[in-house]
């Protein structure tokens, strides 16, 4: 595959087509349709539990989130594929892969009200905390894959950025080291055009991202990133070249943040609708419906079902999360200077204020 779809050739990797049909047998991947269908399932619950947070957000429940919407797949191939051993290092739009790790809804919503508890994952094993500064997680991967090389251990590092970490001199650290160290880490790009609201054409003057494995000695494959299908074999013939001592695999996932970049972001600004009506065609959960409805794995009816049930689990945790109660106010400002200035005065001022409204509209959701 990595010779078939080598990024020098300009020839990127799919399986599916925007219809869910199948239009490229030979690589179309082992898996079973029950698998495909319960993948669905739960890419169809990230995008649920991800539009929910952008509500509750907008009603200031929640602090300041960054949308999965529309990369589903991406993240919904490496949550099929990993194991328990493996470790997953992400950015922070990576929602099916956290939950697939063993991180509850509950610990992510209390990440994004600005918790500690939020990234103490009770139930995920070898699962790095978000990496909000940009590109900053790859070098941890490199390292890690490292460690993992040194002692001979059966596990892969699974990492993702955004096309904007591509610019970042940790992408070009933690891909270096990783190549010449030969270590098994999978580098995930989720190229989704924008770098929050640089367009891509002005990121890189490459043909695209994964043609820069060139420069680190490693194996590249550009994907169809909607490609359910197309990402699933990526990444399961990723894990076979690493685990066989190869060294790491640079996937470039093109695909389209159809969310803002956070909530705080407003894409209007920046791009079309007609760029974005273009991109809903290749819409990953659209795609991959229409080949389990061809195959009469799913209806409508049972998508609706799905969504309420769903809608469900997830208000029940957040509300959990929205009671868990404030933190004391002197962890947050007491312990930073000696003698409190008075910026950081108003600032407690401002803080005690929020606290209220929260409060007040916490009473008005019970």
């Amino acid at each position: 595959m990595f010779n078939e779809y080598d990024p020098i050739k300009k020839k990127m990797f799919q399986v599916m087509d925007n219809n869910g049909k199948i239009v490229n047998t030979k690589f179309k991947p082992d898996i079973e349709d029950k698998e495909v269908l319960k993948a669905y399932k739960d890419m169809l619950f990230a995008r649920t539990a991800d539009n929910m947070i952008v509500s509750y957000q907008r009603q200031g429940r929640i602090f300041t989130y960054p949308p999965n919407y529309g990369q589903e797949a991406i993240s919904g191939a490496v949550a099929q594929l990993m194991r328990d051993d493996d470790w997953l290092v992400p950015e922070f739009r990576e929602m099916g892969a956290y939950l697939a790790k063993g991180a509850s809804l509950k610990e992510i919503f209390l990440y994004f009200m600005g918790y500690e508890e939020g990234v103490n994952f009770k139930n995920a094993k070898n699962f790095i905390p978000y990496a909000v500064p940009i590109a900053s997680q790859l070098v941890h991967a490199s390292g890690i894959g490292y460690e993992i090389k040194y002692n001979k251990k059966d596990q892969l590092v699974y990492t993702f950025v955004g096309d904007g970490g591509t610019s970042e001199g940790d992408f070009h650290e933690a891909l270096n080291f990783a190549g010449v160290w030969k270590a098994p880490v999978i580098f995930i790009v989720q190229n989704n055009q924008y770098g929050i609201s640089t367009p891509f054409k002005v990121q890189t003057a490459s043909d695209g991202i994964a043609i820069k494995s060139y420069a680190y000695g490693i194996k590249g494959i550009q994907v169809d990133g909607n490609d359910f299908f197309a990402m699933y074999k990526a990444v399961q013939e990723s894990a076979e070249h690493a685990k066989a001592g190869n060294g790491p695999v640079l996937i470039e996932a093109v695909t389209y943040r159809k969310g803002a970049h956070t909530t705080s972001d407003d894409p209007t600004k920046y791009r079309t609708k007609e760029e974005e009506q273009e991109w809903d065609v290749k819409d990953p959960l659209k795609r991959l419906k229409a080949y389990l409805k061809s195959k009469k794995l799913i209806t409508e009816k049972d998508e609706e079902k799905l969504i309420e049930d769903y809608k469900k689990e997830i208000d029940r945790q957040f509300v959990e999360a929205e009671n868990y109660g404030p933190y004391p106010l002197e962890d947050i400002f007491k312990y930073n200077y000696g003698d409190m200035p008075e910026d950081l005065k108003q600032q407690m001022v401002e803080h005690e204020k929020f606290l209220k409204c929260k409060e007040v509209s916490l009473n008005a959701h019970v």
